[in-house]
């Protein structure tokens, strides 16, 4: 078992380093390659303040939709909060839509990013046994559905 372990570490290290760096001699396949990597590898940290759960109108009023926090900025002009909020497509979590949602308009939820993603790639099979819609200070109760 051991020396299998470190066979394995040693040489599978070795192969994804040279599949990598043939990955980064193809031009459009580098960009769409690194950019997968770079979102798994956001979605298998720890989440800060600003990565979360949350539900937000999508495709259209009236709909919700899990999304991924990624980041929080501001808009120039106004001054405003915005989200990076990341929706996965279901089965496959790496593909789907980037949307900048004001964040006065996102609803938290008390989900983990490891229940949304189990969600998301069951097609909503597998699901918490319940969602809690958090509230902002200041805010009232979501309403009941």
């Amino acid at each position: 078992y051991s020396i299998g372990a470190v066979a394995s570490r040693v040489l599978g290290v070795k192969l994804i380093g040279y599949f990598e760096g043939l990955i980064e001699r193809i031009p459009f396949v580098q960009t769409v390659y690194s950019a997968t990597k770079t979102l798994l590898n956001g979605l298998q940290q720890k989440p800060d303040g600003s990565a979360r759960v949350v539900l937000i109108d999508f495709p259209h009023a009236g709909m919700k939709a899990v999304g991924l926090v990624m980041k929080v900025m501001q808009e120039a002009a106004t001054g405003e909060d915005l989200a990076a909020v990341y929706v996965p497509t279901t089965p496959n979590p790496t593909s789907g839509y980037l949307e900048i949602v004001p964040v006065k308009d996102l609803v938290p939820t008390d989900m983990t990013m490891d229940q949304a993603m189990t969600m998301i790639v069951s097609g909503g099979a597998i699901t918490p046994a319940s969602l809690s819609l958090l509230r902002r200070p200041g805010t009232a109760a979501p309403p009941a559905a």
